[in-house]
């Protein structure tokens, strides 16, 4: 299974999942073959007695007009309500985050609407080409299909249905809550699948990690783009070719930069290596996109909570109370990988040798990328600068024994120094919350009131 994920073919079912196109695609596909197929059932029941007629009993005139109209109103309204959606969320995203707008697009109501409406209007127009009057110049009889007719009524009624149902969801979409329990939802079913099972992957630290230690060469990267994903049989069987250990100097989620090192490559001893060969080898075994991408990246969640919490500290939109609810959902994102451990991701080659190690995002990292800008937008602001305190606990309480005490402690008193300069927050409070920290990375927690 973890092959398949990191193969080409995974790269490929990612890119699917994360467009819009592919739901409403294959409706227009389900739109002809039911367009082409029920006027040929409607061509065989014209031969008797017709028993649908209480379905569509007009004539031909009254079937064009009909679904004229289907076909005319659903691309208008189509198009009116989308651009409409695109406008609320390109507003939206100017206040929270513009990599909320991917979530958009993966939103599954988003696009079985779309699939719906276009349905219905290609239907429509596939049906319409069959509809005949009677034409005695050429021998033609008038022909109606009633069933294909009577179809794409009640596909409009349900289109109706949908617009209706998608402008709920959409108002529901727009608000913050909403958007940051579908990042976090996001977050922990990529925190899962990436580090939830250790028989998913082999760790850096696993047995069998390759021939011993020997001369190091600079493996440059040939494109420029975010690591998204490794075809990891690709690069273990080059570096396994080129008698070497590729360990890459990125992490999924950092940027790649074409002519900058990108890995080393350790050599085997006594191996002859072209330099040149490898790079290109591995640069198309790396799966680089112009953007970051949530179904490989544990840490990408973790950057869209917290930069809703910046906007809404921004001197612009000074809204507080968003920032906190998005600092606990970073906690609580946080928390999930402090109770994961992520070693090197280690790829082997058929012989069971580690070949290629992909370096994981530390905790003290993710501590610093949730920690360090709101830390520096909180000034002035106590109910944040609790909030940051309170997330400090909380993650000192799950990180207790991953060798992170320092860190926490030390962002723990540049909170309360924060609060002390800029706030009226009591020094005895600031002195408070670190205690409470100290005492989570002892694995004491204090009684509620305290």
């Amino acid at each position: 299974m973890s092959g398949l994920r990191d193969g080409p073919l995974g790269a490929v079912v990612d890119r699917v999942r994360g467009a819009l196109w592919p739901i409403p695609f294959i409706g227009i596909v389900l739109a002809v073959g039911l367009g082409v197929l029920l006027p040929t059932v409607d061509g065989w029941l014209a031969w008797g007695d017709h028993p649908l007629t209480f379905a569509f009993g007009g004539g031909p005139a009254a079937a064009r007009d009909l679904l004229n109209a289907i076909a005319g109103s659903l691309i208008s309204v189509t198009g009116l309500v989308f651009s409409l959606t695109v406008l609320a969320l390109q507003l939206s995203s100017s206040q929270y985050s513009p990599r909320l707008l991917q979530t958009f697009v993966t939103d599954r109501v988003v696009q079985l609407t779309l699939a719906q409406l276009v349905l219905t209007f290609v239907y429509a127009l596939t049906v319409l080409r069959t509809v005949r009057t009677a034409d005695a110049t050429v021998g033609e009889s008038a022909f109606v299909p009633r069933l294909s007719i009577s179809v794409a009524y009640l596909l409009t009624l349900g289109s109706v249905v949908a617009l209706v149902l998608f402008i709920g969801h959409l108002a529901s979409v727009l608000r913050v809550e909403t958007m940051l329990r579908d990042v976090h939802d996001e977050s922990t079913t990529t925190i899962a699948t990436e580090l939830g099972s250790s028989s998913d992957h082999d760790q850096g630290g696993a047995g069998g990690s390759g021939p011993a230690r020997g001369r190091e060469v600079l493996l440059t990267a040939r494109s420029s783009g975010f690591l998204v994903g490794i075809d990891a049989r690709a690069a273990a069987a080059a570096a396994a070719e080129a008698r070497v250990v590729v360990e890459l100097g990125v992490r999924m989620g950092d940027s790649v930069v074409e002519g900058t090192p990108v890995a080393r490559a350790r050599l085997e001893p006594g191996a002859d290596l072209d330099v040149d060969a490898l790079a290109d080898r591995l640069d198309e075994s790396l799966q680089l996109h112009f953007e970051r991408s949530a179904s490989r990246d544990v840490a990408y969640g973790l950057r869209k909570v917290v930069d809703i919490a910046l906007r809404a500290l921004s001197p612009g939109i000074n809204d507080p109370t968003t920032a906190v609810h998005a600092l606990s959902h970073a906690s609580a994102i946080l928390g999930k990988l402090a109770v994961h451990p992520a070693d090197g991701r280690a790829h082997r080659d058929e012989d069971g040798n580690v070949r290629v190690v992909v370096p994981p995002w530390t905790l003290p990292a993710l501590l610093q990328l949730t920690m360090e800008e709101p830390l520096h937008f909180a000034e002035g602001q106590p109910a944040v600068l609790r909030r940051l305190a309170g997330l400090l606990q909380e993650f000192a309480w799950q990180a207790r024994g991953r060798d992170v005490d320092d860190e926490v402690l030390g962002y723990a008193d540049a909170v309360a120094a924060s609060a002390r300069s800029s706030t009226q927050v009591p020094e005895s409070e600031t002195r408070a919350w670190r205690e409470r920290v100290a005492q989570a990375l002892a694995g004491e927690w204090p009684a509620a009131g305290r």
